[in-house]
């Protein structure tokens, strides 16, 4: 009897792995209709994101207008699909920006020691202490308005996380018993860095920059709602939450619908994210 029972499969096994493998592939679901908006918007709706019929204001969703429309007539459900590439054009320029400059400044220093690093990393903690939207203002302030200097607000925010993370795993590498090795062949600083300390170095920092791209859409949604991003009537994520903030008691669909948008896009970037930090653990 006791044989029949071992012999039996253990319902543990498996029992919590398909619910993960579902969400990974829901949120791949969602961000690739995303970019499917970004690049080709015209085949998910007919409807002129500028254009509006002032008869047809502040309708209700319905097989017309899926998500409504706004104060002056607009299709709503347009005015997201369109909206997508400038909102996730952003959030990769912001991403590129941070990751570019951050992982140079982190693989600098994190390779070179001494006082090099003292210096760099002192200027990461400051960026690190100023507050991300603060910041982000600053850097406006000083470039203008439009969703390009949002962009590059938000992804000099991020400078310093991807600078922190790059040296950290540069030090890590640089310490294990293959390096000293090739550098005890008679390997050079820079092809040692190319061949053995960035390839083994940068996993963390890719995954990092997957979860930053759903916080720059995100922050650049902030700024676009505070009036920072990009000008009436470009269709942006944030700029539609925050024209339709006078209408929230009488027309709900104007706020709601574009706010499960961004939080959908941002969750599944997040979960993507999570994935590949996993896989490169």
């Amino acid at each position: 009897m006791s044989a029949v029972i071992g012999a039996l499969p253990s319902p543990r096994v498996g029992s919590a792995r398909p619910r993960p493998r579902a969400t990974l592939v829901l949120a791949i679901g969602v961000l690739a209709i995303a970019l499917a908006w970004a690049f080709v918007p015209g085949l998910f709706t007919a409807h002129d994101p500028l254009a509006g019929v002032a008869a047809e204001a502040l309708q209700p969703p319905s097989p017309a207008h899926p998500f409504g429309t706004d104060a002056t007539g607009r299709d709503l459900l347009a005015r997201v699909v369109f909206g997508a590439g400038n909102s996730l054009a952003g959030a990769a320029l912001a991403v590129l920006v941070g990751l570019v400059a951050g992982t140079a400044i982190g693989v600098l220093a994190g390779s070179s020691g001494g006082f090099v690093e003292e210096s760099l990393m002192r200027v990461v903690d400051v960026l690190l202490a100023i507050p991300g939207l603060l910041l982000a203002l600053s850097v406006i302030v000083l470039l203008g308005f439009g969703v390009t200097n949002a962009a590059i607000a938000v992804g000099i925010t991020s400078i310093a996380v991807f600078a922190r993370l790059a040296r950290s795993q540069v030090v890590r590498v640089r310490r294990t018993d293959y390096v000293e090795a090739a550098f005890g062949s008679g390997g050079t600083f820079f092809a040692v860095l190319r061949r053995h300390v960035l390839p083994n170095s940068l996993g963390a920092v890719v995954a990092l920059a997957a979860l930053q791209f759903g916080s720059a859409i995100l922050q650049i949604s902030t700024l676009g709602f505070l009036g920072y991003g990009a000008p009436p009537p470009t269709p942006e994520w944030g700029l539609l939450i925050a024209e339709s903030r006078d209408y929230v008691a009488t027309a709900w669909w104007l706020t709601t619908l574009p706010g499960l948008v961004v939080a959908a896009v941002v969750l599944a970037a997040n979960r993507i994210a999570a994935a590949i930090r996993e896989g490169s653990a």
